[in-house]
């Protein structure tokens, strides 16, 4: 081989994939959903879950460090809440009128159901 293409080869490589480990380092700024969970405490929305449940564990990671101020009841603590409230999977977020949505459930979604914005 040409001893130019050669080094074309290798410098082509290089950028390459020092552009892979730039793009790699850049990382999708975390939004902030508190006023999403400010909203929710307000309007009186309500998760109920269990520690255990896989669902519940995503639905809490996607509101990050604003899950603090979402409503919560823990079924596997507060069994008879969530049987008053006929709670038969988790996560499910009731509004005081009875209005539910079952599973784990978009926060752009959860945020139109309950006209907060995010």
């Amino acid at each position: 081989m040409n001893k130019n293409v050669m080094i074309g080869l290798l410098v082509g490589t290089v950028v390459l994939v020092g552009g892979f480990v730039v793009l790699a380092g850049f990382k999708k700024p975390a939004r902030n959903f508190t006023v999403l969970a400010q909203c929710l405490t307000e309007k009186g929305v309500t998760m109920y879950g269990a520690y255990w449940c896989p669902h519940c564990q995503r639905q809490k990671k996607a509101f990050g460090e604003a899950w603090q101020y979402v409503p919560y009841v823990e079924c596997t603590q507060e069994t008879q809440k969530c049987l008053d409230n006929g709670v038969k999977g988790y996560p499910t977020w009731i509004w005081p009128d009875g209005k539910r949505m079952e599973g784990e459930v978009e926060l752009e979604k959860l945020a139109i159901e309950s006209q907060c914005s995010i």
